[in-house]
């Protein structure tokens, strides 16, 4: 027999039987309706008794309560609740309509009279209490009589009930059994269908479907595990089967440039996550040193592929200076002038390695230009540093979105170097003088307040050195302001000259300057002082060709803790200078070992100053 005859007996015994199991289907959907109804009808039966036993417990609580406490709102609800319920024939005909049988009413009927004459004890409970009779209406309502009434009425309602059950039950039962005797005829031909079913299947479908199914399947569970690596099967037949595996085929491609965006995207958020907090970073930055530091950790992070050095502009000698470098750049100058670098002549990133011919920079070593990125730090219009990256893999150049990473940091790298810039100039401009660049008083005390703790916990002194110009008053009437800023200027270099490093020199102010000398004592301040009298005595200072004449200046020196407390030691070093000006100028005092009071020291330099 051929295969094309077998496959239409096969299909029309399938459509034969299951044209018999739809039927069958029908007919077990018609048993489990009345199933159906026969439930909805208990459940109605059920619904009524329980309403009537409500109004029966109701009428009776209702009586009960009117006879204990004589409340007449009892009384109302009484008659609501017995105007409601209705007659008895009324509520046999409700059941009557909804099914019930002959003997269920009779049984119902029988209940409700007997509860019709509990109403009538009730009504002459009511009444008694009315009449003010209270305890004959207790006596109706709680006696044994009424009680055995009323057992007799809820024993009429179970029976009621139970006959509603007995025939639900019945009913229930017997569409169940039909449901399920129609169920099994109908499984049993569809297992037949199904058997006809299975032998197409396995007898003409396996030899064309079943097994490139089975190894499209297993590429489709690789493909939804997101193993894109998986190579789907060439079928080379035009049918169904050839274009499923035509579009998985297509489905894998996707897959592929999907998870290659989803990496790049991943890696492109890590760079921004990096770059944020590398902004973040640089925003707390105190000083260049945190700020190279910070630079150092994230650069590499941000783009590893990439050496770099970061250089920074020396504007007082107009070079560009290495600050800082990672991961071993090769060669290169570590410094040179801005003319070299072709990225802070044009202001934009220079790449002579790429594609395209350019010119090389002249600070790059010879092996390095090729692989060279130099990008131009600038601040408002105004360059400040550069940024030198080398590519340590030649053969993998940096994209176009790793460029504008590079682009952004070096823009963040510059803005953070121009606010340390422009804090570092704020803060020489509020601590230090402009004439002659010594520090001001603004953190005098500050100073002063941290050298004595260091002093008090070494064991050592601190000495306070005042110096004030001898007669520059006069010098100031006689040659003019300009000559004047001259001396002082000249004073303060000679003064500051003899420092050493752990020393602090202040100009106090107008010709006056102030040394704090930690660990001095006496015999270290008067060596110091000498060799400041000397500088000063062989200069030869003069203003447009005019001699100034000699420069002379009186000294007073005190010593923490000497003088007292550090408090009372500026006020001891001035007490010191004024008897130095008093001596005659030209000379160095050193204070007296007992506090000084401010007061005597302002008397006193007024009558200084008055001489």
């Amino acid at each position: 027999m051929r295969i094309a005859t077998i496959t239409n007996w096969a299909y029309g015994a399938t459509v034969a039987l299951t044209i018999a199991a739809g039927i069958t289907m029908i007919l077990a959907s018609g048993a489990d309706r009345v199933e159906r109804d026969a439930v909805q009808q208990r459940d109605r039966f059920d619904e009524l008794t329980a309403q009537i036993e409500n109004d029966l417990s109701e009428l009776t609580d209702q009586a009960r309560l009117f006879a204990v406490s004589g409340d007449p709102s009892h009384e109302i609800v009484y008659s609501r609740t017995l105007q409601g319920i209705g007659s008895i024939e009324q509520r046999v005909n409700r059941l009557r309509d909804l099914g019930a049988g002959e003997q269920e009413l009779h049984s119902l009927k029988d209940a409700l009279t007997q509860a019709a004459s509990l109403e009538d004890e009730q009504q002459a409970a009511i009444a008694a209490m009315r009449k003010s009779d209270a305890d004959g209406a207790r006596r109706i309502v709680f006696g044994p009589e009424y009680e055995r009434e009323l057992e007799r009425a809820h024993f009429q309602m179970e029976r009621f009930r139970y006959l509603l059950d007995q025939r639900s039950d019945l009913a229930v039962e017997q569409a169940t059994v039909a449901s399920q005797r129609l169920r099994s005829v109908s499984e049993v031909m569809v297992g037949i269908t199904a058997m006809l079913f299975l032998f197409v299947l396995a007898f003409i479908l396996k030899r064309r479907i079943l097994k490139p199914v089975v190894r499209l399947s297993d590429v489709v569970n690789r493909l939804a595990e997101q193993d894109y690596e998986v190579e789907p099967p060439q079928f080379s037949h035009v049918d169904e089967i050839g274009d499923m595996a035509q579009a998985i085929r297509i489905f894998r491609e996707n897959g592929l440039e999907r998870q290659k965006l989803e990496r790049q995207r991943d890696a492109d958020w890590a760079v921004r996550e990096l770059l944020a907090r590398m902004a973040q970073r640089l925003q707390g930055c105190e000083s260049v040193d945190d700020l190279l530091d910070i630079v150092r950790l994230f650069a590499p992070k941000i783009a590893p592929e990439l050496a770099g050095r970061l250089f920074v502009l020396d504007a007082s000698r107009s070079m560009m200076v290495c600050a800082a470098e990672w991961q071993g750049p090769l060669g290169g100058e570590t410094s040179f002038g801005p003319d070299d670098c072709w990225a802070l002549r044009r202001g934009q990133v220079h790449i002579p390695g790429s594609k395209l011919t350019d010119v090389p920079c002249r600070h790059v070593a010879a092996e390095a230009v090729s692989a060279t990125i130099c990008v131009p730090l600038a601040a408002q219009s105004e360059t400040i540093g550069l940024l030198v990256l080398q590519n340590l893999v030649p053969a993998h150049e940096p994209d176009e979105a790793m460029i504008a990473y590079i682009e952004l940091m070096s823009e963040t790298i510059g803005l953070a170097l121009a606010n340390l810039n422009l804090r570092q100039a704020l803060r020489a401009k509020a601590l230090f003088d402009p004439l002659t660049g010594l520090r001001n008083r603004h953190d005098l005390d500050e100073t002063l307040a941290r050298l004595a703790a260091d002093a008090d916990t070494s064991g050592t002194m601190l000495g306070c050195m005042m110096l004030d110009i001898d007669h520059f008053k006069a010098l100031n009437d006689t040659f003019g302001h300009d000559a004047g800023d001259l001396v002082i200027r000249t004073v303060a270099s000679v003064f500051a000259s003899v420092q050493q490093d752990q020393d602090f020199v202040f100009r106090y102010g107008g010709e006056e300057f102030l040394m704090l000398m930690p660990g001095f004592d006496e015999a270290q301040a008067v060596e110091r002082a000498v060799a400041i009298r000397e500088r000063l005595g062989r200069l030869k200072l003069a203003y447009h060709g005019q001699p100034l004449g000699p420069v002379t200046v009186s000294m007073g020196v005190a010593l923490y803790p000497v003088q007292g407390g550090v408090r009372n030691l500026i006020a001891s070093a001035d007490a010191a200078l004024l008897r130095a000006k008093e001596e005659g100028r030209d000379r160095m005092v050193i204070a007296a070992d007992r506090p000084v009071m401010t007061g005597s020291i302002a008397s006193a330099r007024r009558a200084v100053e008055n001489s």
